[in-house]
């Protein structure tokens, strides 16, 4: 089977495989030996080198296509060969690695999976000495090899998250080839963070194309895959400058298909974390480019139901952008308030918390350009009954990147009251500062709903926090707090008095038409029966 598979793979010209296989497969028939009795094989350069030790029992030839096995022995140590072949076998190891595996089944082809690991390893090490230097022709084979083992199609996700709820990831799913990809994604980050690594040959390799590639492969759903990615990216960031716009770009169409088309996507909060640091890293004044990335990209990402997978990462996005422009404080503002859930509490819970982080980054000239519809909405959510058990999930892994342990799943369950995460904002003292320098606007807007919920809200925790921030507010003006409480009796006394009148005016409606006679098509007035109490605590 193996070897069906890899005679599909092209070959070499009749010249270079003849020379090359004579090399490999008479190297006694050369008349030379080592000093402990092993063959020596030689170079295409006519040097020679001993083989590898007794314990390789077959070399990469006897397997691999000649394709793949350059003119040098691939499974030699680089310390075995001259200074001048290093290079040559840099490259043949690389060729040797691009042969991809099938892991679906473990004990398929275990061999060649070994020798394709040492390889690896072997790359890995040579690189870490620091003796490599990446000429073009290395450079080109590497990215040949990063893109033959890491670009792929990921199998559809048929899991339903129907039953989920916003906060909720579904359990991970890990790579089968991970024993590989790990070394792969590793060479990969020392190969960018290599100094030996020009930029201006390396862009032609590591170009668009090759980087919308590696932003697809964020929708894995391995989470260690989606760790040396973030790192990566992040690298490639900063190394290759004239890719950034681009790179910036690319992620904001991944951001708007998630949004607008798909509403799912593994990558985002890593996506985000990112983009956090090159947020933090934008020179002032903003480009107009940077805030329509925040007005078009990150603000309609408050908008998914799966909003709480990636909520720190995004707030902290957010609020980099105010503390970098606090100008554009109110504009985020009045974003939150776009998209604010009306049937969903879990999200109502998330927005008041990055609400908070906001107005602490928010100055007063700012807050005075949104405040009556800010704390009109969050008088609605002082009044929520709303109550929600949350499940989050807290994803850890017991080693650093890339050399992954083991990961383990969390998971918490924690209560929340919308209207309880409303009255907390009133704890935060830049909150209160804002609100006493704007308060004969803001507390004719709070008190009705304090009072509302004094005297008929159902949960102690929130009646509680409600009479303190109806203390602080009288403290802040007495004066004041006493005017809107009155003008707030007198209007519900008002809304009795109509509330009285209609129910009068349907009674007397209905003792006229309940003495009327039927006749023709008259409507008659049909009075409910009433069920025994049994029925109607069922019902």
């Amino acid at each position: 089977m193996w070897k069906q598979f890899l005679s599909k793979l092209p070959r070499k010209s009749s010249k270079s495989d003849a020379s090359s296989g004579s090399t490999r497969s008479h190297p006694i028939n050369n008349g030379t030996t080592s000093m402990n009795g092993n063959p020596i094989q030689r170079t295409s350069s006519g040097n020679v080198v001993p083989s590898r030790s007794t314990a390789v029992k077959r070399t990469a030839s006897a397997i691999f296509p000649s394709s793949v096995v350059t003119s040098i022995e691939p499974l030699l140590l680089f310390k075995d060969v001259p200074n001048t072949e290093k290079q040559n076998l840099f490259i043949s190891k690389l060729n040797l690695c691009c042969v991809v595996f099938d892991f679906s089944d473990p004990n398929k082809n275990s061999a060649e999976k070994d020798m394709k690991r040492q390889a690896l390893l072997d790359l890995i090490d040579y690189v870490d000495a620091g003796s490599s230097r990446f000429t073009e022709p290395v450079i080109s084979a590497s990215c040949k090899m990063f893109a033959m083992n890491l670009f792929r199609a990921f199998p559809p996700n048929n899991r339903s998250s129907a039953g989920g709820g916003e906060t909720e990831e579904e359990e991970p799913m890990f790579e089968p080839a991970w024993s590989h990809l790990q070394l792969v994604y590793d060479l990969f980050l020392k190969f960018i963070e290599s100094s030996s690594l020009d930029a201006k040959i390396g862009k032609k390799y590591v170009d668009h194309s090759f980087i919308v590639r590696l932003l697809h492969l964020f929708d894995s759903e391995d989470p260690r895959e989606r760790d040396c990615l973030k790192t990566i990216l992040h690298r490639i960031y900063g190394k290759f400058m004239v890719h950034r716009p681009f790179i910036r770009k690319a992620v904001s169409n991944v951001f708007y298909q998630f949004v607008f088309e798909t509403d799912r996507h593994n990558g985002i909060a890593e996506l985000l974390e990112v983009f956090g640091s090159v947020i933090s890293g934008f020179a002032l004044p903003l480009k107009e480019e940077h805030k329509m990335f925040l007005w078009k990209a990150l603000i309609p990402l408050h908008k998914p139901k799966t909003l709480g997978i990636y909520l720190q990462q995004l707030t902290y996005c957010v609020t980099q952008y105010i503390e970098k422009e606090p100008k554009l404080a109110s504009s985020m503002i009045k974003g939150l308030l776009r998209y604010w859930p009306i049937t969903s509490s879990q999200k109502e819970v998330m927005f008041l918390s990055e609400l908070e982080e906001v107005l602490e980054a928010t100055n007063m000239v700012e807050l005075q350009k949104c405040m009556i519809p800010l704390f009109r909405r969050i008088s609605f959510c002082i009044n929520s009954s709303h109550f929600q058990v949350m499940r989050t999930v807290s994803l850890t892994h017991a080693a650093i990147f890339p050399l992954f342990l083991c990961y383990s799943i969390l998971y918490l369950y924690v209560s929340f009251l919308v209207a309880e995460r409303a009255l907390f904002l009133w704890n935060n003292d830049h909150v209160i500062s804002l609100v006493s320098q704007h308060r004969q606007a803001i507390i004719p807007l709070v008190v009705p709903a304090l009072e509302r919920n004094t005297r008929s809200h159902w949960n102690q925790a929130v009646v509680n926090l409600t009479q303190n921030v109806k203390k602080m507010l009288s403290e802040m003006d007495e004066e004041l707090f006493l005017v809107c409480k009155t003008k707030f009796e007198e209007e519900e006394a008002r809304q009795m008095i109509l509330e009285e009148k209609r129910r009068m005016t349907w009674e007397r409606l209905e003792s006229i038409a309940a003495f009327r006679p039927v006749t023709g098509n008259t409507s008659v007035l049909v009075r409910p029966a009433i069920a025994p109490p049994v029925v109607a605590a069922l019902s």
